[in-house]
């Protein structure tokens, strides 16, 4: 997809701002390099800020802002960047930010977010 016009306003935006991504349709882009996904939810989509439902969140900044990771499936993943914020737009389960040795920064239960301080080395999704 190369017309931005038919770009989502947050994923035109973000893929002037952030180098290496690619558009995959009008809602989704992707950074392969970063592992890292964008995507904008519709507007009848229940989400957690920008978070979109079903999804897991890590954002830049301090409530649910700047730079967002998100994954549709649990696990445990490194998010690329510096977290200050995490949303989990799940039906069930929590999200932790978490230290390299396990320690828990911030939890988020489903539908939920929560700032985090601390220097994050993993994001922990569960069921």
């Amino acid at each position: 997809m190369t017309d931005t016009a038919d770009l989502h306003p947050d994923i035109a935006a973000a893929l002037a701002e952030i180098p290496g991504g690619e558009a995959i349709d009008a809602r989704h882009a992707r950074w392969p390099e970063l592992g890292m996904t964008m995507d904008a939810p519709e507007e009848h989509e229940r989400a957690v800020g920008s978070c979109a439902t079903g999804n897991v969140c890590a954002f830049s900044g301090t409530g649910l802002s700047g730079t967002r990771v998100s994954w549709s499936s649990c696990g445990t993943y490194a998010p690329g960047i510096t977290v200050r914020s995490i949303a989990n737009a799940r039906s069930a389960g929590y999200l932790q930010a978490r230290t390299s040795s396990g320690s828990v920064l911030a939890t988020a239960i489903a539908g939920s977010w929560a700032n985090v301080s601390g220097v994050t080395a993993d994001v922990r999704c569960v069921s």
